[in-house]
């Protein structure tokens, strides 16, 4: 593989390529169409190409690499700083060539096409969520206009409605009451959805070993361990449990200067979707523990926490220790296991 460098600046239907042989400069600056992007760099040498970790960049990515190419994929935010004027495709390839210089930037890995699946199935479990949500809400917030108020909780709300509409004694309007049923009926229907996504990834964490691994985890079950292997790809990027918790947002965040070291609030920086599973496996275990005559360490400590901080900073901090813990057990292929010390 020769020395030469090409970024290449995504777009839907035109690429703007940009070749350096040299630290700093650009010899040449392509613009290909779609149908030119691949001819292009099958019938160039191999070298290393640049791209910013956008929409399709993971499938552009495979197809290089397919070629022979050496791809790196760099964050868009740590990319943006390099562009010191306008922005143009031109300027924002010549950005990845100045990032690709700063070695603190690090590479975002190629995605596998299992890896999209997974991605692609929790994206769309999390859009019928908020849409079943939506339909809740709505309907809650109409019955409440004519007195009617629903007990708390997601399962009440169809079994509710569907016994005030079928009554012919109800206060609800019969004009009403279609599009009552209509709304019910689309509520069952995302859940049917939901449940066949959830079914899915249950048939695609049977073969893979380290989701298997990572479910032995109190407070990880399907959904955190499918979103991480989906999410995160390779673990060995991270040296500690800490840099991986750091790249989840679960650190605090530092405003320290001279003698003086202030740690505030968690950065909440990185996905934010597997922050949320976390920290709702988190509570989970909280609340079992609390039932539980059976404790162990890591439980014994996230109850202590809770007693003397809230329960709210204890699910945070034990959504960190998942996150260390999980790395652990990835990095080192093995199962989790607890020492129970009290009975």
């Amino acid at each position: 593989m020769d020395t030469t460098t090409i970024a290449v600046d995504i777009a839907k239907s035109v690429f703007q390529v940009a070749v350096s042989q040299r630290l700093g400069y650009v010899c040449e600056n392509h613009r290909l169409s779609r149908a030119k992007f691949m001819r292009y760099f099958a019938e160039h040498r191999p070298a290393t190409v640049l791209l910013e970790a956008c929409s399709s960049a993971h499938h552009w990515a495979r197809e290089l690499q397919s070629l022979g190419h050496s791809v790196i994929l760099l964050p868009p935010h740590a990319v943006r700083p390099y562009v010191p004027r306008n922005k143009t495709d031109r300027t924002d390839a010549k950005a990845l060539l100045e990032a690709f210089r700063n070695k603190d930037i690090h590479p975002v890995p190629i995605k596998t096409v299992d890896q999209h699946v997974m991605m692609t199935l929790h994206r769309f479990r999390s859009a019928y969520i908020a849409q079943r949500t939506a339909r809740i809400n709505t309907t809650r917030g109409i019955l409440r206009e004519i007195d009617i108020f629903i007990p708390a909780g997601a399962a009440r709300v169809v079994p509710v409605i569907y016994d005030l509409t079928g009554d012919p004694e109800s206060v609800v309007p019969r004009s009403l009451r279609p599009i009552l049923n209509e709304a019910c009926a689309e509520i069952r229907d995302l859940e049917v959805r939901i449940r066949t996504i959830e079914q899915q990834l249950e048939n695609l964490a049977k073969d893979n070993p380290v989701i298997g691994r990572l479910r032995t985890i109190p407070g990880i079950g399907l959904l955190t361990a499918t979103a991480l292997v989906a999410f995160v790809g390779d673990i060995g990027r991270f040296p500690t449990g800490r840099h991986f918790a750091s790249y989840l947002g679960l650190t605090p965040r530092e405003r320290s200067r001279g003698l003086h070291r202030r740690l505030g609030r968690i950065s909440k920086r990185g996905d934010a979707y597997i922050r949320m599973l976390l920290i709702h496996g988190a509570r989970s275990v909280l609340w079992a523990s609390k039932k539980s005559k059976n404790l162990d360490r890591l439980r014994l400590w996230a109850l202590e926490i809770e007693r003397s901080r809230g329960h709210n900073k204890a699910a945070v901090a034990l959504a960190n220790k998942l996150a260390r813990i999980a790395w652990a057990v990835w990095r080192k292929d093995c199962r989790f296991e607890s020492n129970r010390i009290v009975g």
